[in-house]
């Protein structure tokens, strides 16, 4: 038997879950659907949010010739296959091909496709899990309009849930009783994927406890079914950039409760590395000068979660995390590396200053011989005044201390001592 998301899939735009900033009446693509005209487009979302769906239905309503590829397994040959029914009876009013997973389709094999799409034979719907401006060909993209598929909210999918026990109903011809929460466990863990909770829905339909024509399944059943299902990431996809992004700027926004969230999104993924890096990066990058010591403990509790793994790292982590959210900011020292960076890219350099050389020879047509150093250890202050950057940059201002306490201490300290002159 096929699986319960095939057998209730929607057969009308009325019928879909979701997507109401496309689908709804006077919305762009619905009206597009509705004129008959249909360009070639980019479905572009999550898996599970009926994005073939709507491609199915489009090509229902148009009346062409639906041809389904994926591009984890299609090759060119299958594309050729497509391009050998144009014509045919069954393809009077042309094909619509989808294209599940473009990006996993190379330049030459997307290439392919344009000759057909261009002269209108054929009229490509692609579908894609990662940003299209990434992973399609620009060819394809100019011909091309994309619309973004969102994630479908949880009364949406509840709805789903819901009519998915009654189809379960007529068609086993029983009665199913589900205790008060299951359903909307079901839309909550399902993570805005309406296969995947169509998916649940069907599990809890085969352990449910039989008693006659009765069905019953417990809240309990529904939490193991669904344990972990709205895990949404990929460690080399969108979902992963998107997360580690929002865990580095909710530390640097000081907001812990962001940052603990978007922390155990890595950890319950697996992904204890990127936890671990971006802390450390965001405790040097935002936190820095302001409160120095900040590194050497934050590396401290990194080493440490890496030493005793999942689950226990999560323990120093949180730590480490609250800490940074908690801690003063500052990212003077990450703008100043960054300026003096960018002048030695500029080519903005120069010979360094002759006092600051390694002592070496002075040949014959140097007039004014010697290194001329002065040991700023020798003067009060530990400071003598001298120039140290090459003469193209002798003014240059790459550090700027900040407002914290710290950075406002050594300004102090070091204007008392460089105002009293050594000159």
């Amino acid at each position: 038997m096929r699986p319960l998301a095939d057998r209730i899939r929607p057969q009308a735009l009325e019928d879909i879950v979701g997507q109401r900033h496309l689908l709804e009446e006077g919305k762009p693509l619905r009206r597009i659907i509705e004129s008959g005209e249909i360009p070639n487009m980019v479905f572009y979302g999550p898996s599970g949010i009926g994005k073939t769906t709507l491609a199915s239905i489009i090509a229902r309503q148009t009346n062409k010739k639906l041809c389904k590829l994926n591009g984890t397994t299609a090759s060119t040959a299958d594309i050729r296959d497509v391009v050998a029914g144009l014509g045919t009876l069954d393809a009077l009013n042309g094909v619509l091909l989808y294209l599940d997973e473009i990006q996993y389709f190379n330049k030459k094999q997307q290439q392919t496709l344009l000759e057909f799409i261009e002269n209108g034979q054929i009229t490509l719907i692609a579908s894609t899990t990662e940003n299209p401006y990434f992973y399609v060909y620009n060819a394809i993209l100019s011909r091309s309009t994309v619309f973004e598929f969102k994630p479908v909210g949880q009364e949406e999918v509840r709805r789903a849930v819901e009519r998915a026990f009654h189809l379960l109903e007529e068609e086993q011809h029983c009665t199913v009783e589900a205790e008060e929460g299951v359903v909307a466990h079901i839309a909550s863990a399902c993570g805005g994927d309406v296969r995947k909770a169509m998916n649940a829905a069907e599990l809890c339909m085969l352990s449910a406890q039989v008693e006659g024509p009765v069905r019953r399944i417990s809240l309990e059943s529904a939490q193991e079914l669904t344990q972990r299902s709205a895990m949404k990431y990929d460690k080399e996809g969108d979902e992963h950039y998107d997360i580690v992004s929002a865990y580095q700027k909710s530390m640097r926004g000081s907001d812990p409760n962001a940052a603990l969230h978007y922390l155990a999104r890595l950890l319950e993924a697996g992904d204890l590395p990127s936890a671990c890096r971006r802390l450390m990066v965001c405790a040097c990058e935002d936190v820095g000068l302001a409160y120095p010591m900040i590194i050497p403990i934050v590396k401290a509790a990194v080493d440490a979660a890496l030493q005793v793994g999942l689950p226990e790292a999560r323990i120093p982590l949180a730590d480490a995390v609250i800490l940074v959210c908690n801690a003063p900011k500052s990212n003077t020292a990450y703008a100043a590396i960054d300026a003096a960076i960018a002048d030695v890219r500029a080519g903005r350099a120069g010979p360094i200053p002759r006092q600051l050389q390694n002592k070496h020879y002075d040949g014959a047509d140097n007039p004014n011989k010697g290194q001329f150093y002065q040991y700023p250890h020798e003067f009060p202050g530990r400071w003598v005044r001298q120039q140290y950057l090459p003469d193209t940059l002798k003014d240059a201002q790459y550090y700027v201390y900040g407002e914290n306490k710290t950075e406002q201490a050594y300004k102090a300290y070091w204007d008392a001592v460089k105002g009293s002159g050594n000159s």
